[in-house]
């Protein structure tokens, strides 16, 4: 039973991977809003998964339930190309010298112990500081980047406004010990190419935030970084729990040294800013409008400056609630629409020690609590279009646009003369121009999307000036592509993965009751699609 097993998961992860990686030489640099080769100039997307490394064993979760290679070779095949691998200051200021074995027995994990005894025995004998270099190795082996993010001082988990690991002055937050911290990573990884950036601190926040002080540490711990180690980029992360940077309108950040290293980086998730019960009391469409406006007055406008990372973001995997489920849909959308660089929350499906519970589980994770398997293949699957890099600055291509359906991860595809949502990997281009009522026209074709009626699939047709063949985007958030018959009545692109592949038209829903939640029409998310730009 456990051989089919592995072979199921293991087809699946083939399946993912069905497109050729994406090489690079390294080390990487920046231009414009891209991250980039530094040899060729060709852009590099980051499609990161976050491997938590900075709670109190100071060790990469997952030792204890499979080998490293296992795990390394888990990570590449479900098409990640770079960790966001976390750790904590003090390791290398306080605690270099303890062994994984010290470290475990002083916090009682002795179940710990014997399960990496027993998958990666090695480990045991390892200083803290050489398990994170052996765990880089093998991911290096994996063809995966690394980012090292510098997420707590002491090692914890994290984060809340008073665990003292939140701002330049709080508890456990020295800056000179940071600095210190900083500078022994950079160098520890100077001659290891798969290490590509470092980032700063996570999520800095709490009482003692200051524009100010974070002005002069920023600039501190990023001059640090680069004169260590100038092949690195370097991340900067803003206030409020890594949401906000609108103060860098007024007065930029001053690091003309490395401007050609230097990433900013930005977290959303369904509760950021205590946003929870936006997404249950008010409309999606003015919800997903209003808050990926807010990402982009406070975060996405610095990709006018530099390349912007949305170094975290996830859902309960386990237990996908309605605000999660809303909020993924729209934030999808976004990260498809601006082709942002990427690292989901998390990795681990378990830790060893986590707020003094032994072994939980991480409902966020991809991996199952026994490291075995995708934990939610639904969840793994919508990540399709956004592990794609979409736009190219140098480019030579037309641009065109995909029809995305991010409610399930698919896109719309011609098959046989026949519309169907597929999986993202194959996808048919599109032109249409913005306004209302305009052909959506199949690229290098004479055919166009053409509305048959309620309940019927929609057609290509030859004639792309009748008013079946006009298409326009409706509500705020313009998630709905509506065609509008002679009485002046919308019907919609809609998918439901329940009944077929095929897409068809159906009454707009909730368009009546656009300030209320309370639809009564079905769901709506069956006919949220995104044109999202392309020149790939």
């Amino acid at each position: 039973m456990q051989k089919n097993l592995i072979i199921l998961v293991l087809v699946y992860f083939l399946s993912f991977t069905t497109t050729p990686p994406q090489y690079q030489s390294l080390p990487l640099s920046t231009s414009s809003r891209w991250i980039i080769d530094d040899s060729t100039s060709a852009r590099v997307k980051l499609t990161c998964v976050n491997w938590a490394a900075h709670l109190e064993p100071m060790l990469p979760e997952g030792l204890d339930r499979k080998p490293l290679a296992q795990i390394a070779k888990h990570i590449s095949t479900m098409g990640f190309n770079c960790v966001r691998l976390t750790w904590a200051t003090y390791m290398f200021t306080r605690h270099a010298n303890l062994t994984v074995a010290q470290s475990f027995q002083r916090l009682g994990l002795e179940d710990s112990i014997e399960g990496i005894s027993n998958n990666n025995p090695q480990f045991l004998n390892y200083s803290v500081v050489e398990a994170q270099r052996a765990v880089i190795e093998e991911l290096g082996h994996q063809d995966v980047m690394v980012v090292l993010d510098n997420q707590v001082s002491q090692p914890m988990w994290c984060c809340s406004d008073n665990d003292g690991n939140g701002f330049f002055g709080d508890k456990y937050f020295d800056a000179n010990e940071w600095l210190q911290g900083l500078d022994i990573v950079a160098n520890r990884y100077k001659d290891t190419s798969m290490v590509v950036a470092m980032s700063m601190r996570n999520e800095l926040r709490g009482p003692l935030q200051n524009e100010s002080i974070w002005y002069e540490n920023i600039q501190r711990g990023a001059t640090t970084i680069h004169n260590t180690n100038p092949n690195l980029l370097v991340i900067v992360s803003g206030l409020h729990y890594d949401l906000d940077f609108t103060f860098l309108k007024e007065k930029p950040l001053k690091l003309d040294i490395i401007k050609n290293k230097l990433v900013y980086e930005t977290h959303r998730y369904s509760f950021s800013a205590g946003q929870t019960q936006l997404w249950l009391t008010q409309p999606f469409d003015k919800v997903c409008q209003s808050i990926t406006q807010e990402i982009h007055t406070k975060a996405g406008f610095l990709t006018a400056l530099a390349p912007l990372f949305v170094s975290e973001f996830g859902i309960n995997q386990v237990e996908v609630n309605r605000a999660e489920s809303l909020f993924l849909d729209c934030f999808l959308g976004y990260l498809a629409e601006m082709d942002l660089d990427w690292s989901v929350w998390a990795l681990q499906g378990s830790y060893y020690l986590r707020d003094g519970l032994h072994g939980p589980e991480e409902t966020y994770g991809m991996l199952d609590s026994n490291w075995s398997s995708i934990r939610n293949t639904e969840f793994h699957h919508k990540l399709q279009l956004i592990h794609q890099q979409i736009q190219d600055p140098d480019s030579n291509g037309s641009s065109y646009y995909i029809l995305y359906h991010p409610s399930s991860g698919r896109c719309v595809n011609v098959e046989n003369s026949e519309v169907h949502a597929t999986d993202c990997w194959s996808f048919s281009r599109w032109k249409h121009e913005a306004g209302n009522r305009n052909p959506i026209r199949l690229m290098d074709s004479e055919l166009c999307l053409s509305a048959s009626g309620d309940g019927t699939p929609v057609t290509l047709s030859t004639d792309c000036t009748k008013e079946q063949s006009q298409w326009e985007l409706l509500s705020n958030s313009k998630f709905q592509l509506a065609n509008k018959d002679e009485n002046g009545t919308y019907s919609c692109l809609e998918w439901d993965p329940n009944y077929s592949s095929i897409i068809q038209t159906n009454k707009c829903m909730c368009l009546e009751d656009a300030d209320s939640i309370n639809c009564t029409q079905g769901n709506p998310q069956t006919q949220w699609f995104k044109l999202v730009l392309a020149n790939v």
